[in-house]
């Protein structure tokens, strides 16, 4: 397919150095699932698209010292994979990006770079300590999750690098997690507030705890004092350890079609109170 550009209007690379020397010509557009590209381009697709489906190296899940997950990964196979508990909260996330077909199409990489303050994928991730790698030809580079995302549609992507995995460190493997959320109905929602916890236990108390709030500011947030409030709870006292004054006192939300900031303030506070309630189950 040819429009008169110079370069073709479509190209599937095989190879990571294919993908990263057409990245680095500039005026592509990055195609991985497609769920957020093509709804947002109306009816019709225009410009330069670069599909990284081909590249067998932006996919797979592999767990060895830490998780590597390649950022063309779908959710289906997320969802599928046999993974840590401390990934159960990245997993039942998951399992709620839209529906069945889009999970089977979806990509993690896409979901961080679409940078929606209401991605579910982004809680967990953050509750794991997740880092991002970013390639380019220019080497390669990793930032923390929370250094990656900048705001809504933002993110810290340079000129001719991508997004090639998201890589969980071994620590961050230990313990177990959940993640809730809340929307207008059970399924095929865009959340109002959800909350992903990972905790670990030991001797009855909770010895490490990862607390992360999405769609109650600009991107998602870890807690600190809440997690600063539940180390060194016991097992049976740790969900009272959780105050609304330490979990809205992180969040900056806004009223928007789906609620209200004051709706939003009051349910994460419920939320992070089933999440570590789930965690400890």
């Amino acid at each position: 397919m040819n429009s008169g550009l110079s370069v073709p209007d479509y190209a599937r690379p095989q190879t990571m150095t294919e993908a990263l020397h057409l990245l680095a010509q500039g005026g592509w557009r990055v195609l991985a699932g497609g769920t957020d590209l093509y709804p947002g381009a109306g009816a019709q697709l225009t410009g330069q698209v670069l599909d990284l489906g081909g590249v067998p190296a932006l996919s797979g899940v592999t767990l060895g010292a830490g998780l590597r997950i390649g950022a063309a990964t779908p959710w289906a196979a997320i969802a599928e994979a046999d993974l840590p508990m401390a990934c159960r909260a990245l997993q039942q996330a998951a399992r709620q990006v839209g529906g069945r077909q889009v999970q089977a199409a979806g990509t993690l990489g896409g979901n961080l770079c679409n940078a929606s303050p209401a991605a579910d994928g982004v809680p967990p991730l953050l509750a794991l300590e997740a880092e991002v790698e970013l390639v380019s030809g220019l080497g390669k580079r990793r930032l923390p999750l929370s250094d990656f995302l900048l705001g809504p549609r933002r993110t810290a992507l340079q000129p001719g690098e991508m997004l090639a995995a998201v890589v969980i460190p071994e620590p961050a493997l230990n313990g177990r997690s959940a993640f809730v959320k809340l929307g207008a109905r059970s399924h095929l929602v865009i959340s109002i507030a959800m909350v992903a916890a990972r905790l670990g236990i030991e001797g009855g108390q909770v010895r490490e705890a990862s607390v992360a709030v999405g769609a109650c500011s600009p991107v998602a947030v870890r807690l600190p004092a809440v997690e600063a409030a539940l180390v060194g709870a016991s097992v049976a006292e740790a969900v009272d350890r959780v105050t609304a004054a330490d979990v809205q006192a992180a969040l900056s939300p806004i009223d928007d079609v789906r609620a209200t900031a004051d709706y939003r303030r009051a349910a994460a506070v419920e939320l992070v109170r089933r999440a570590v309630a789930e965690a400890l189950a």
